[in-house]
């Protein structure tokens, strides 16, 4: 990658909020998704295995940073579908199996437009000069 934009993507990151990171962080799970399924199908297993590893990093962190006291059950329900997806993306490797995937991808996608709706919602709150918590947050992301 070229200096411009690894410039570009450092000031992308170190000026957005935490929901715009969030969902940066939920484009790339699902890019790398996407490029370990792309490796099963090239029959490429050392990139298989480089992007499973990536978005199931993505998606361990996700889990370790659930506020299991503050998020009541939504934080349970979301670990779970965290949990899952670990299982599914290392079984998937195993297995060298796209489909196993797709759920994976399905989730994802579904839980970043939940968190993108959820922005907006934040954005418009602080707009009309009230504060946000993440428990707010959260429950936003959810409807």
């Amino acid at each position: 990658m070229n200096p411009y934009m690894n410039q570009y993507q450092n000031n992308q990151v170190t000026t957005a909020s935490p929901e715009q990171i969030l969902i940066m962080l939920y484009d790339g799970a699902i890019r790398f998704v996407n490029l370990a399924i792309q490796g099963i199908q090239e029959r490429n297993v050392e990139k298989r295995n480089l992007h499973i590893k990536k978005a199931v990093s993505i998606v361990s962190e996700f889990r370790a940073t659930l506020d299991h006291e503050v998020g009541g059950e939504m934080a349970s329900n979301l670990d779970a579908l965290y949990d899952f997806m670990i299982r599914e993306m290392t079984r998937a490797s195993i297995k060298n199996d796209t489909s196993i995937l797709q759920p994976v991808l399905n989730i994802l996608s579904e839980l970043r437009e939940a968190w993108v709706e959820a922005a907006v919602i934040v954005r418009k709150e602080k707009a009309a000069g009230k504060s946000v918590n993440r428990v707010e947050l959260a429950a936003a992301a959810s409807m």
